[in-house]
This record gives structure tokens, C-alpha cells and sequence, in this order.
């Protein structure tokens, strides 16, 4: 309960924002479009595995269009997240060790950037952390087979999570063989294969139902090693977070701060580890990726700390609650926004993801041929779908390399704003003020649509941050 309630309070003031992060917002549309009947990858597309659309349908059917209910979900997910994390550091150490990762794990996972939304990364460490609990904590088969089930969750919520859940696998089969139980080892992993192969099926299932497979496998598999492969970052922007975690490892081990030789520490460096190699192929590491690194770590790090005696200091102990108090300084602003927005506007739902639509609504603007370059939450808000398949999320108009696994007839991303632009000549175009449309790699594509939007369109409104623009008659 105290770590719903810390989640909760902390997180409560963003449950009436239009949107936190623009993957959160794709999500939304995916799951409005499965609850329309259209199964993933079918009518509108994004690079996600298909449990995490499935989250996200699941409570708009439930409980309809609400950011409320999306968030409090979110909620929900991070206590969850947390109660594991306090398992595990229980069984690592001790209570103490547990609730103290707990705290911070709710923290870590609910503040700074775009933590405050529910991300893929939060559903897959909804799945991946008891499962990490029940590899801990039992040595045997009904374990590791439920453990199985929840990591092919994970895995089919955050596909990158495949490369911990192997590193980890390998490294339980190494126990077993150093304790001349390879035979058990061996049992036990192929329980968890097995079940783990289970969960990939059920979600091939409809697709096979369907006559789809096709389009499960392409988008589920090929296009995330395509993409993958296109996004090769050099390995110095990950290098700087690697190397100081390795080096927390390599100093714990050499002052003996932590027992290496302790089944649930070696569990937990090994994930550690798998994670270092996920960031590294992956080429990057941000705020949402680290949601992933933050449950399995802090319960290695609280234990690191615990054995400095300068912080068992009574003095130090009595600042504690003012430090914690002042953590979560970014809910306490939103808590202020919010109350000045219920003020001056008369509801706590903020944003231009809602204002936008409510000012389209008010002014009956049209609607049928819109195009969101922005805020395309607002899909969602008018009960719209985006013009193009590749314009479900507005940055996946420009990945050309992903166009043949959901079949885009347009070969190239110019081709497909072209296709948008000049074809089905949007009446409504919303975008963000002062700002470039795409990232400032893609010049060509941007120096067009800004030329295109001057000749072509007119700006009607500007509300908050957002411009509203409507094609000139006479094109």
C-alpha cells in the first residue's frame, strides 16, 4: 500500500495531461484501432510488439477514452514493478535492503522526462521483474516455467529485453552445472523456453486465424532487425554510462561489498550485465530505456550503500525525509499547473494534444482530412485515424527502411509526404510552433513540407504551442 500510494502521489498530477511522450500517444491510437476491430500492424502501424498494444486496447475497452485510466494503469504498473523489486532485495539481504529499492525504484521509474507516461519499457518490467523474483527465490520447475511465460511477455512487450533474458538463461544454466546438476539445468530451461515460446504463438494466434502471419512475422521480427540495423550509433554515446556501472561492479568485487558467490547477486549482476550488451548493440541510452536498468540495479546499489557507515550518521538520517520530500519537485510544479489550468479553464486536462481538438470542435473545423504533424494525440480526441499507415507515429513518415513490412506502396519517406501532401491534400494540418517539423537530419524533407505549408496553407489558430493551419481554397 505505501508503495501505491507513494506511486500514485507522485504520478496523480500528469493523469490530465494530453501527452507525456509521443510513443505513449501511438500507443493510444494502436489500441483504440484494435478495440475498432483491426488487429495491430493492419490498419495503423508502429515498431512495438504487439502485448503492449494489447495493454492499451484492453483499458480503452474497459473504461473508454480516458487519460485518466490509462495513467492510473500506470500507477498500478510501477507499484507492481516496485513490490518485486522489494522481493528481491529481501531475499538478496534483508527487508530493509528491500523496501529502501522499492522506494527508489517507485522514484526512478516515475520522474525526470517523459517517466511520468506509461512507456514499453514500464509494461515490460511489469512482466520481467516477478519473473526475475521467481528465478531468485525458487529452484524449481513450475517456477521456471511461469517465469518463462512472463518473459515472453516482456519479450513481446520490449523486444530488445531478449538479449538480458538470454544472457540470463545462460547464466542459470551455469549454476546448475558448477552445482553438478546439469541435468536440472537443463530441465528447468527447457521448461522456460518452452513456455516462453508459448506466449510468442498466442500472439501469432489471431494473425493465424486471420490468414496474416505474414504481417505478424514482418512486423513483429524483420522489422525490428531492420530497424535495428539502421540505427547502428557509434559506441562512444553508450560507453560513458557502461563504463561507470562496470565500475561500480569491478569496485563492489574488489572491496568485497557484495558476494558475488550469492545466487540472487549473481542473478542480478548477470541481468545488469545483459542490459549493459542491450544498450550497447542498441547504441543508446535515455531516460525511458533506463526504466529497463533501474529495478535490477538499485537493489544492488541500496546494498553497496548500506555498508557505508558515514550515512548510518543520525545526522545525516535526520535530512533524509527532506531530501525525500524534495525529489519529486516535478509533481509538485504539475501539481500547480494543473490547479491554474482548473482556474482559469475549468478542467484539469491540459495540453495541446486536447486544446487543439476542443478549438477544432468549438469552431467546427474540418475534420475528415486532417493531418497531425504534432500533438497526434489528437487523433485519438476526435475520434480521427491518420491519413497514412506510415503516418501513425509522425516520425515514421521518413523511415523508408520500414515501408515493405507493412507494404507502403511509397518507396521513399519523401515520396510518402509527397503521397500526403499533394495526394490526399489534407484540409487541416496541425503543427508545432517555432519548430521544425522532423529531426534536423532529414534537411530535404524539411525544407518541403515548410514550403509546402507556406504556399499551400494559411494559419488559422494558434493555441498554446500549437499551430492550426487550413489549406487555401484555391488549392
Amino acid at each position: 500500500m505505501v508503495l501505491f500510494l507513494t506511486s500514485f502521489l507522485i504520478r496523480l498530477p500528469f493523469f490530465f495531461r494530453d501527452y507525456i511522450d509521443r510513443d505513449e500517444s501511438t500507443f493510444i491510437l494502436m489500441g483504440q484501432s484494435w478495440v475498432d476491430g483491426h488487429l495491430p500492424y493492419t490498419e495503423l502501424w508502429d515498431l512495438k510488439p504487439p502485448v503492449i498494444f494489447l495493454f492499451f486496447a484492453a483499458i480503452i475497452y474497459g473504461f473508454g477514452k480516458s487519460f485518466f485510466a490509462i495513467r492510473f494503469f500506470g500507477v498500478i504498473i510501477v507499484a507492481l514493478t516496485a513490490f518485486f523489486t522489494y522481493k528481491i532485495g529481501e531475499t538478496a539481504h534483508s527487508k530493509k535492503i528491500g523496501l529502501w529499492s522499492a522506494i527508489g525504484c517507485v522514484l526512478l521509474l516515475s520522474l525526470f522526462g517523459s517517466l511520468q507516461g506509461v512507456m514499453s519499457e514500464h509494461i515490460c518490467m511489469l512482466f520481467f521483474v516477478p519473473a526475475l523474483y521467481l528465478l531468485v527465490h525458487y529452484e524449481k520447475l513450475w517456477a521456471y516455467c511461469l517465469a518463462g511465460l512472463l518473459l515472453g511477455l516482456a519479450v513481446m512487450s520490449k523486444l530488445n529485453i531478449a538479449y538480458v533474458v538470454l544472457v540470463l538463461c545462460l547464466y542459470l544454466l551455469s549454476l546448475d552445472y558448477k552445482e553438478k546438476k546439469p541435468w536440472i539445468g537443463i530441465l528447468h530451461l527447457a521448461g522456460l523456453t518452452l513456455s516462453f515460446v508459448l506466449v510468442g504463438l498466442l500472439t501469432l494466434l489471431p494473425y493465424y486465424l486471420h490468414g496474416q502471419t505474414e504481417i505478424w512475422w514482418n512486423s513483429v521480427v524483420m522489422a525490428p532487425i531492420e530497424y535495428s540495423a539502421s540505427q547502428q550509433n557509434p559506441i562512444y554515446k553508450t560507453a560513458p554510462f557502461c563504463i561507470v556501472v562496470l565500475a561500480f561492479l569491478f569496485f563492489t568485487w574488489k572491496r568485497r561489498l557484495l558476494n558475488f558467490k550469492d545466487r540472487t547477486v549473481g542473478i542480478l549482476t548477470f541481468t545488469v550485465l545483459g542490459i549493459i550488451l542491450m544498450f550497447v548493440l542498441g547504441g543508446k541510452v535515455n531516460g525511458h530505456y533506463l526504466i529497463q536498468f533501474h529495478p535490477v540495479f538499485i537493489v544492488l546499489f541500496v546494498e553497496v550503500v548500506s555498508q557505508i557507515k558515514i550515512l548510518e550518521s543520525k545526522k545525516l538520517l535526520r535530512y533524509l525525509p527532506i531530501v525525500l520530500l524534495l525529489l519529486p519537485m516535478e509533481s509538485y510544479l504539475e501539481y500547480a499547473n494543473i490547479i491554474k489550468h482548473r482556474w482559469k479553464q475549468g478542467t484539469f486536462y491540459n495540453g495541446e494534444g486536447i486544446d487543439v481538438p476542443n478549438y477544432i470542435i468549438k469552431n467546427h473545423i474540418e475534420t475528415k482530412n486532417i493531418l497531425f504533424l504534432e500533438y497526434h494525440i489528437g487523433y485519438w480526441v476526435l475520434g480521427k485515424t491518420p491519413p497514412t499507415v506510415a503516418a501513425t507515429h509522425p516520425s515514421n513518415i521518413l523511415r523508408e527502411a520500414l515501408f515493405p513490412y507493412y507494404k507502403n506502396p511509397r518507396v521513399t519517406g519523401l515520396e510518402e509526404l509527397h503521397h500526403i501532401m499533394e495526394t490526399l491534400k489534407p484540409q487541416t494540418v496541425v503543427t508545432r510552433k517555432n519548430r521544425r517539423v522532423f529531426d534536423e537530419q532529414y534537411e530535404d524533407a524539411n525544407t518541403y513540407i515548410d514550403n509546402y505549408l507556406e504556399n499551400h496553407y494559411k494559419l488559422i489558430e494558434t493555441v498554446g504551442n500549437a499551430n492550426i493551419l487550413q489549406r487555401l481554397e484555391r488549392f
